[in-house]
């Protein structure tokens, strides 16, 4: 009943019924079948408000609202646009110096927002028609808007890495006592963020790297900027660009995650900083005003609504799940994988990667990680770097044709002259890149575990 009932939440997903209610419906009814035939015990249901309540005290989620109002106030005051064109010229001279900005635009931007959709929207409609307009091919014009947007899931401060840190905090303390261990340690969200930055640091430099190959082996694609414009530039003007559109955002973004790292802060309260200094970004821009404001909040408003109630959701759904024994289930499932926690964690890796063509990352770490992230911790995985496995696993799947939600997003914003065959085929190379990225990360897990054992001694 219990796998039963994880496939037709899948089904009614794919038929596009909105992700909480199919959650939490679903598992009302399968709960209701169960009492009728005998198979559930409907004192399961008594541990929801507990549940619930424990979902409206936790309060590392107070974070996603300020991270999001961030990301928001930063996109729609304008700063992206800013510091695009700020990062063009600076790079422009160098062949294939606007497709290295887009890339280090696109860190900025997933640093901030760390929503997918919001920044390969944004960065579609800003760069690609410049890209396009100064030569660029589209296949790599496109590849490059769609990685660089991906990297929100990976990028610190990043959404994903906050609601993952809480849920796998939560599976590891289940794990832990599974084992007889009543003394349990924690995960945070600060273990995940520290463990974040080399493999985000790393994939950054990957795709710079390849940009820079293909501009030496393939001049034509990725043309530098003309020498007439070239004679344009004013250096002075430029640094004075530069010190202005470029110097704030960064700052703000070291200050928000370095306070978090170091420990000063914790989560929300950086997050809070973090959404204070978005909005003195903005007035230093001349963007800021009421109605900005009025627009940054109603959309924090719908995007947190959407997350909690997906949480709520998910709840539910999870409990009724346990209800059936399904957490039994996976355990003997995976525990009889062949290659013992190696095959174990490979079988979920590609589960979830499946599952990231049609369902969005909440859905998938709210829903799927709280089944197997127990079993998985406790055949002795790190649960930092399980997380990270996770959030580049899903970052990956989001990239992939035919159904990635990147290639998604770029296609309800770009020109009619650029076919979805080039977007796939763009991609491509940046798949590539992240599976080289996923290898290395499982034969070094010191890559993700090394700095938060440094800063927090893990």
């Amino acid at each position: 009943m219990a796998l039963l009932m994880f496939f037709v939440v899948c089904v009614v997903l794919m038929a596009g019924y909105p992700v909480a209610f199919t959650l939490a419906g679903t598992a009302l009814v399968f709960s209701f079948i169960g009492q009728l035939t005998g198979t559930f015990d409907q004192s399961f249901m008594f541990a929801l408000p507990n549940r619930l309540f424990g979902i409206m005290t936790t309060e590392a989620l107070i974070a996603v609202p300020l991270f999001v109002f961030m990301g928001v106030m930063l996109e729609r005051s304008r700063v992206a646009e800013k510091l695009l064109d700020t990062m063009a010229l600076l790079f422009g001279p160098i062949r294939g110096g606007l497709g290295i900005s887009v890339t280090l635009v696109g860190m900025l931007l997933a640093a901030s927002t760390g929503i997918i959709g919001a920044t390969v929207v944004t960065m579609g409609l800003l760069s690609l028609p410049t890209m396009l307009r100064r030569g660029y091919d589209p296949c790599i014009a496109a590849g490059t808007i769609c990685a660089s947007g991906t990297l929100g899931q990976i990028i610190p401060p990043s959404i994903v890495l906050i609601l993952l840190g809480d849920v796998l905090s939560s599976a590891y303390i289940q794990a832990q006592l599974n084992m007889g261990v009543f003394s349990p340690d924690t995960v945070s969200v600060g273990d995940l963020f520290a463990g974040a930055l080399i493999p985000g640091f790393i994939l950054v430099g990957m795709y710079t790297l390849y940009l820079a190959v293909t501009a030496l082996l393939k001049p034509d694609t990725m043309p530098a900027v003309s020498t007439e414009e070239r004679n344009q530039l004013d250096r002075r003007a430029l640094f004075r660009q530069i010190m202005v559109v470029l110097i704030p955002p960064v700052a703000l973004i070291v200050a928000v995650l370095g306070s978090i790292i170091k420990g000063v802060a914790t989560p929300t309260e950086a997050a809070s900083v973090g959404a204070i200094g978005a909005i003195l970004l903005a007035t230093h821009q001349r963007q800021f005003c009421l109605d900005l404001l009025k627009h940054v909040m109603r959309q924090t408003t719908i995007i947190t609504s959407m997350v909690f109630m997906i949480f709520i959701g998910a709840s539910v759904f999870s409990l009724v799940f346990r209800g059936f024994g399904g957490d039994d289930t996976v355990r003997e499932l995976l525990t009889n994988t062949p290659g013992g926690a190696f095959g174990s964690m490979v079988v979920v890796m590609l589960i979830m990667f499946s599952l990231g063509f049609v369902l969005d990352f909440i859905e998938i770490t709210f829903v799927v990680v709280p089944i197997v992230g127990p079993v998985l911790l406790s055949m002795g995985l790190d649960p930092v770097w399980l997380g990270i496995m996770i959030a580049i696993n899903l970052q990956t799947s989001f990239l992939t044709p035919p159904f990635g939600f990147a290639l998604f997003y770029l296609r309800g914003v770009a020109p009619a002259e650029v076919t979805t065959l080039q977007i796939y085929k763009g991609v491509i190379p940046f798949i590539i890149i992240q599976l080289i990225m996923l290898g290395m990360l499982a034969m070094w897990p010191g890559l993700a575990t090394w700095l938060p054992g440094v800063i927090y001694g893990r």
